[in-house]
């Protein structure tokens, strides 16, 4: 499956994105590390990209999560990720969302643009109601990603996440059927 915007697309992660992922994390080591929670270095191996990909089939397979590659449409090059995780069926029908891309395409709206499709695709495929994504206050950049994307804010959560080893404040975004523009 592939979903495309105007200037990228997002499609399932497989084991052929294994270089390209890893190649990715690796460049983009230092400026991801204050926003998300990995600490071990062979997170930045091919054997920690490896399982991280296996993990990933597992959860399409299981129906309880989605992990998307960011590409440039004209380069076809893999620039980010986009991941509906955590899925939780019956009266919830929910999900949540995260994402990262590569510093040196952040700013030009790539990342909006492939939020938007894993919500069409959260609405769509995956009939789920409800996308909720937590983000530092600080993450400025994140916020204006939500905002533009729909999301609507729901409040604050103290100590949310272990991010870079700290337990950090989070503002929580959500996104329902009934509110989706598609």
């Amino acid at each position: 499956m592939r979903l495309d915007s105007e200037r990228v697309y997002i499609r399932r992660l497989e084991m052929d994105d294994l270089e390209a992922l890893l190649d990715l994390r690796v460049r983009n080591r230092y400026f991801f590390k204050t926003f998300e929670s990995v600490t071990s270095d062979s997170h930045f191996t091919l054997e920690g990209q490896q399982e991280i990909l296996e993990k990933v089939q597992h959860n399409w397979e299981t129906d309880s999560g989605y992990a998307f590659g960011i590409f440039l449409t004209q380069q076809d090059r893999l620039i980010g990720r986009v991941n509906l995780s955590n899925v939780v069926r019956g009266a919830w029908e929910s999900c949540t969302m995260g994402y990262f891309l590569d510093e040196h395409y952040n700013g030009q709206g790539f990342t909006t643009e492939a939020v938007r499709l894993a919500i069409g695709f959260a609405f769509g495929p995956a009939e789920l109601h409800r996308v909720q994504a937590a983000v530092m206050p600080r993450n400025v950049g994140s916020i204006r990603v939500l905002e533009k994307a729909g999301f609507r804010y729901d409040g604050f959560s103290e100590f949310y996440l272990k991010i870079n080893g700290v337990w950090e404040d989070h503002n929580l975004y959500s996104i329902t059927r009934e509110r989706w523009n598609s």
